[in-house]
């Protein structure tokens, strides 16, 4: 890159959100992260080395906190770049859906969907605002946004809804230089998805280890998407472990 530029990464503090940070950053990439656990944002900071990083306690799911996210990272940078639209939860593992209580059903809902629209709108705000306009949003949509896993409604439901989502975005921000992109991961190798190698329930019912992959690949992979000019765009990548049970699952 010639210039310097903002991305802001929710979901920064562990996992995929952490690797796609610390990845941007080897890269020159500034930095507003953003997470339920500021203890885990300042860790994924500190581990960015000498990147210029702001870190901002946020329940995604809060409008507030949303808005004092992009608030943040506008006075610290002065516009931004990039959003990686990434916080997000499984909820109850296992859970039959005749028994998932709407309780649980609504938390999955609230960060996932909810949480992934408040961010995208903020972001979209921003880009359309600044001068340069535009700016690129990536979301997560999991590979789930294609096919289910036995057990889970919630979660699949909401990545199907992702898809809708980016699509959206992708249409409404064609005026403004907006990009908007969903990257569809299987079985990168973090601790939420641990017990992908030690057997997890497959379609026919049985418990069946899955192959996993380095999660630093998929960072590559968000990095590509970020750093294309915005007149180009990866308007859906999948990017998986070889040997999952993905085509074909079931």
């Amino acid at each position: 890159m010639t210039e310097t530029k903002i991305a802001v990464v929710t979901g920064a503090g562990s996992g995929i959100g952490r690797a796609v940070a610390l990845e941007l950053a080897a890269c020159g990439w500034s930095l507003a992260l953003a997470g339920r656990r500021v203890e885990a944002l300042e860790e994924t900071a500190s581990l960015a080395g000498s990147a210029d990083v702001v870190c901002v306690g946020t329940n995604v799911s809060e409008p507030a906190d949303v808005a004092e996210l992009f608030a943040t990272a506008v006075s610290r940078f002065g516009r931004l770049d990039l959003l990686f639209n990434n916080a997000g939860t499984f909820g109850p593992g296992g859970v039959p859906l005749d028994e998932l209580s709407y309780d649980a059903w609504r938390h999955v809902v609230d960060v996932n969907l909810n949480g992934a629209f408040l961010c995208a709108q903020a972001a979209f705000r921003q880009y359309k605002a600044q001068s340069p306009q535009g700016g690129r949003i990536i979301n997560n949509g999991s590979i789930s946004a294609q096919v289910p896993r036995p057990h889970s409604v919630a979660y699949t439901a909401t990545k199907h809804a992702m898809t809708g989502l980016t699509k959206s975005l992708s249409l409404d921000g064609r005026p403004y230089r907006i990009a908007a992109s969903q990257i569809d991961i299987g079985n990168a190798a973090t601790d939420m998805t641990a017990r992908m190698q030690s057997g997890i329930l497959q379609a026919n019912g049985e418990l069946a280890p899955e192959p996993v992959m380095d999660v630093a690949d998929v960072a590559r992979q968000i990095r590509f998407m970020a750093e294309l000019p915005l007149e180009a765009n990866v308007q859906f990548a999948t990017v998986l472990a070889t040997n999952m049970p993905f085509i074909g699952r079931g």
